[in-house]
């Protein structure tokens, strides 16, 4: 037998995707293998296909396999097409097929398509390029046609198939046309669960929630223990913002499938969610005491305890899972948070420094730099800021902005708005960087600059509460724009109702406008939430004109204790209290 090795072409042929989402994909790179080619015998019968090369058929192959390993495709595509006419051998066809792909020649890859599947009608992968190719050109007849064929073929793997061709065509602007042609699919296979799955799929990429839902329920109707059509519905409510609809399918799903940890695991996110921690982590808990070896569960326990403030319960979890190596960057790293909210600077930093590898290893740095800064420990704090910046260069946006929330603690605030001001000049309309300039504006008096950077990403997000909140609290030293001021706190408050920092604002505004009992609910209701300083001194002002002294004292000196600093608390005890002694 004489072998003749056949040129590798690396070809996009379909693109990743996952079975619950149709996410922006990745390429698939696919080597043509070499093929044996028999040498010709010197009698055949003529009732025989044939299949022997002979010699001018074999001068092609050579002749394409020189011309592909010099780069020169086209001809190496002729080579192989005219071969593939004259010899009944389906890989040439499908060399052909791939150089053409290769080449974007949607011509030729349709003409060595038509050829392979002559050849051989039953090859999945000619099938799937044959679809492809009638999804982009839209030719709907076609493109039915080879999705039925594949359906029959490969039933079990239609799923997959489905999923990668929407992929591609979620980028080409086709799912439209693509949920279009699977209607007339369905058509043709009505009890087929996972033609209405994929079309589920696509309404949802569609934007179309309510087509989605109907489509996901078509697919249960014909396999109603397809757990991740049961999966999809609940995610298709909760995208909708019906969380209770959501957990309502789950918790009838589970109670129906008590052994699948899928279903439970989608509900105590849900709950989660819902913030129903409680109930969430009794989910987690009995999963885990079925699965001790079930890690993510085990985490996902530790962190609702740290919702519920039971940080003794997360901490042992996490120790658990120091002597696991694949665990241990993520262990220490919460293992350092725990320690950073108790105020143990020391042992936060020294956790932060065990990681080392994976996801949260930035995240730890950047954790390291916040706990130093809060220390006052400026020096260090640069210095790690100079490090990160050789390290993450992706992460420049993030290390920019710490390095002007540094600035900012120093008082440098001059220092600060300019190196944003610099960012700016590459990202105009980046929101964060927008938003701490204009908090920078404040500090140097350019109150022009501040209102401009605010006004700018509402244009962009007219939702934005933190920056409805800084805009309309920075309008409460004019009185002439207290109207305007309420405009914007009303808008942030309606967003977020439950606020703190919000709340403040709008009881400040209150206070302002001399309506001091509507000032005292919000302020109270917002120190209750969030007992920070300049909250502090907000309600011990108000209770002070209400004539409520001894509260208000109370109040100051608590706060005071914890930020003896206080520019807000300083102010408070020098206006109200030292005029008072």
């Amino acid at each position: 037998m004489l072998i003749i090795r056949l040129f590798s072409v690396i070809i996009l042929v379909f693109l990743n995707s996952c079975a619950s989402s149709l996410e922006k994909p990745s390429a698939l790179e696919e080597v043509v293998e070499p093929v044996k080619i028999a040498e010709p015998k010197e009698k055949t019968q003529q009732s025989e296909a044939k299949t022997a090369i002979d010699p001018d058929v074999m001068y092609m192959l050579m002749a394409a396999e020189i011309a592909g390993q010099r780069g020169q495709y086209a001809i190496a595509l002729e080579g192989y097409m005219e071969a593939a006419k004259r010899v009944n051998d389906p890989r040439f066809a499908e060399r052909a097929a791939k150089i053409a792909m290769y080449m974007k020649d949607s011509n030729k890859t349709d003409e060595a398509v038509s050829l392979w599947l002559k050849q051989d009608p039953n090859n999945l992968t000619a099938r799937k390029i044959a679809a492809l190719s009638a999804l982009r050109t839209g030719n709907k007849q076609a493109a039915v046609e080879h999705l039925d064929t594949i359906l029959k073929i490969d039933p079990a793997g239609f799923e997959k198939t489905a999923l990668e061709l929407a992929s591609v065509l979620q980028r080409d602007g086709k799912s439209e046309f693509f949920y279009e042609v699977l209607d007339a699919v369905a058509v043709k296979n009505p009890n087929q669960a996972v033609v209405y799955f994929v079309q589920s799929l696509l309404a949802m990429e569609m934007k179309n929630n309510v087509l989605a839902e109907k489509k996901v329920q078509q697919a249960l109707a014909i396999q109603p223990d397809w757990d991740k059509a049961l999966i999809f519905q609940a995610q298709i409510a909760v995208f909708s913002g019906d969380l209770n609809k959501a957990k309502t399918l789950l918790k009838n799903a589970s109670l129906k499938y008590p052994e699948n940890d899928k279903l439970k695991k989608l509900l105590a996110q849900v709950l989660i969610k819902a913030t129903e921690y409680e109930a969430a982590g009794e989910i987690y808990k009995n999963i885990v005491l079925a699965n001790p070896k079930d890690v993510e569960s085990q985490i996902a326990l530790a962190l609702v305890h740290l919702q519920l403030k039971r940080d003794g319960k997360a901490e042992d979890i996490f120790k658990q899972l120091l002597d696991q190596p694949e665990w241990k960057d993520q262990a220490s790293f919460y293992l350092g948070k725990i320690e950073e909210k108790r105020g143990h600077t020391q042992k936060a930093l020294a956790w932060f420094e065990k990681v080392t590898e994976g996801p949260l290893v930035f995240e730890s740095a950047i954790s390291a730099v916040s706990l130093l800064v809060k220390e006052k420990r400026f020096d260090e704090a640069d210095s790690q800021l100079n490090l990160l910046s050789s390290q993450f260069p992706k992460q420049k946006l993030r290390i920019i902005l710490m390095r002007a929330g540094l600035y900012g603690q120093q008082e440098q605030y001059e220092k600060a708005f300019n190196l944003l001001t610099d960012a700016l000049v590459e990202q105009p309309d980046q929101r964060d960087l927008l938003y701490s300039r204009a908090l920078m504006a404040e500090r140097i008096n350019k109150p022009d600059v501040l209102e401009t950077d605010l006004k700018k990403i509402l244009a962009k997000n007219s939702d934005d509460a933190e920056a409805l909140n800084a805009l309309g609290y920075s309008l409460l030293d004019n009185a002439n724009r207290y109207a305007e001021a309420e405009t914007y706190l009303q808008r942030a408050l309606k967003l977020q109702p439950n606020e703190a920092v919000i709340m403040d604002s709008f009881g400040w505004l209150q206070f302002k406008m001399g309506r001091l009992e509507q000032a005292l609910d919000y302020l109270e209701r917002a120190y209750a939430k969030q007992q920070e300083s300049e909250i502090a001194a907000h309600l011990a002002e108000v209770l002070w004109a209400l004539d409520r002294k001894e509260e208000a004292k109370k109040i100051f000196n608590k706060a005071i204790k914890k930020a003896p600093e206080d520019e807000y608390l300083m102010d408070f005890q020098k206006r109200i209290l030292s005029g008072a002694e």
